[in-house]
């Protein structure tokens, strides 16, 4: 369960206009993406490490989940909210801080799918992250090229993201209500809303780098960046992981 902003806290402009070339955009990309890798490197040894070790009993009970494991959920999704919100107050070095933290966290939320995905067919896992790394790809590409303006996404998404969660929270309730044939449709929209959430995110950034001289905001900017499109290609995953296992 993931949350995002819709729109970054800078002044970028709403139509399309030419970035300045050189190192600085490169540069500033760059940034970004070994931010975001960095953060899905350390999910994936957080989960690795869980299963590997006696660390998985903590995130259950003989009944199903603990509350340890609800404490990480919710937890993360306030870190990850608040973390948003004073992205511009924090010193870039805590805002990394705060993403591994995330990151961390989001490994031993994933946990439980993915021994699911273990004890089932462990190739799912390779097939959903491969299916996730092209899709992010391609639609990363897409809105860092494109001249069209896809602002008018944001609300949609926003929106979209927010029925996510509220089916999330229900299926804490009533956890059949994800069973057969709704709870696929919910991992085909979930894959759509956060593939396109990517693209949205990449000409986001790529206008706020545009209009930002202070090089202290660029810097607090990519670590958000970083967050804002970590938390679409795990989602991502996510979403792509449930719908091959949901046998």
């Amino acid at each position: 369960m993931a949350v995002k902003n819709v729109a970054f806290k800078t002044k970028a402009p709403t139509a399309p206009q030419r970035v300045k070339s050189g190192g600085g955009i490169e540069s500033y990309l760059k940034r970004i993406f070994a931010l975001m890798f960095g953060a899905i490197g350390v999910t994936a040894l957080a989960s690795f490490v869980t299963m590997a070790t006696p660390l998985w009993s903590l995130l259950f009970t003989e009944t199903g989940l603990s509350a340890f494991y609800y404490i990480l959920l919710f937890g993360g999704l306030a870190l990850s909210i608040w973390a948003q919100v004073r992205a511009f107050s924090f010193k870039p070095s805590v805002g990394i801080l705060l993403l591994m933290l995330y990151a961390v966290m989001m490994g031993l939320v994933l946990t439980p799918l993915l021994l699911v995905a273990v004890t089932g067919n462990p190739f799912t896992i390779l097939s959903a992250f491969v299916i996730a790394a092209v899709m992010f790809a391609c639609m990363a590409l897409f809105g860092y090229k494109t001249v069209k303006d896809l602002s008018f996404m944001g609300i949609f998404l926003f929106m979209g993201m927010i029925g996510l969660i509220l089916v999330g929270l229900a299926s804490f309730i009533w956890p059949a209500m994800l069973g057969g044939t709704f709870g696929t449709i919910v991992c085909f929209i979930g894959v759509l809303i956060f593939a396109l959430f990517t693209a949205y995110d990449m000409q986001t950034l790529k206008r706020a780098y545009a209009v930002l001289d202070d090089g202290n905001q660029k810097n607090q900017l990519a670590v958000l960046g970083a967050l804002h499109l970590y938390i679409s290609f795990v989602a991502m995953f996510q979403y792509l992981l449930s719908l091959l296992n949901r046998n």
